[in-house]
């Protein structure tokens, strides 16, 4: 390797806040690229409506919810289709009730708001990505403790999941990580930095209920 190709090298990774000593082999191969993504039907509106329960938990504390719903539509063509990555949807910020506290004597109250988008990337499995805006995810805890939980406190956040096609298809969250603060008094979990979120939502295409939100190559 020449000493200007180690300079080059050494500099961008000094720049990127990563620097390393290890050699660069000068045929190293490059990160593979995202593969083609397709969502159809092009247009059309979906609901997505929560199956089972959502779980919460940060620290000790683990808030679930039975009922949770949230909408948007498929973008349409050409915007369905991405040849080298995801398709991103906005949706609605999802709603969360029915919920209730591992604690006993606390009683919480989920909203949410803000710009909420979620997006599909093809492969084996299909991967999801739910974006939550800036403090676009609030818990508040009123009884025996008195605590406030907000998501993606520092910027926007993205939750891991996957997506399976299917009649109807699902949108799958198994303990993503979300980060969070939390403040409060006693029995807050003031020390927790991150959440786990769990839930599975059928998705369901509401513009003509006979079709299915599909997602391939």
């Amino acid at each position: 390797m020449s000493r200007t190709r180690t300079t080059l090298t050494l500099a961008a990774a000094a720049a990127a806040g990563a620097l390393s000593l290890a050699p660069v082999a000068a045929d190293a191969a490059p990160l593979p690229l995202a593969g083609s993504t397709t969502v159809t039907p092009a247009g059309h509106a979906f609901k997505a409506t929560l199956s089972g329960k959502a779980t919460l938990k940060a620290g000790s504390v683990t808030v679930t919810c039975t009922v949770s719903v949230s909408t948007g539509a498929v973008p349409a063509a050409p915007g369905n289709q991405n040849a080298s990555g995801p398709v991103s949807s906005p949706i609605s910020p999802p709603t969360y009730s029915s919920c209730t506290s591992s604690i006993p004597g606390v009683t919480p109250t989920v909203t949410t708001s803000g710009a909420w988008s979620v997006s599909m990337q093809n492969g084996s499995p299909v991967t999801a990505t739910m974006t939550v805006p800036t403090g676009g995810l609030v818990v508040h805890t009123t009884g025996l403790a008195v605590c406030t939980v907000t998501a993606a406190p520092s910027g926007p956040a993205g939750v891991a999941g996957s997506w399976t096609n299917g009649a109807p298809p699902s949108l799958t969250f198994v303990n993503a990580s979300v980060p969070v603060t939390v403040t409060g008094g006693f029995g807050c979990p003031t020390s927790a930095t991150s959440s786990t979120f769990n839930a599975v939502y059928k998705v369901a295409d509401t513009t003509d209920p006979a079709q299915q939100i599909t997602v391939g190559p």
